[in-house]
């Protein structure tokens, strides 16, 4: 089976990840699915380390 793949984190997507863990009671795993990209990329968003304006 192939693999997919995945998003590129953009700024656009960094933005979204902030929006929904502001605004939602998703967890990260959650908000990772949902815009699929790695759950790692997301955790990088929340504490700053990719995209932190």
């Amino acid at each position: 089976m192939a693999r997919r793949r995945r998003k590129t984190l953009t700024p656009d997507i960094a933005a979204k990840i902030r929006y929904l863990a502001q605004n939602t009671e998703l967890f990260q795993h959650q908000i990772a699915a949902a815009l699929d990209i790695n759950q790692g990329r997301v955790s990088e968003v929340l504490n700053n380390k990719r995209y932190p304006e």
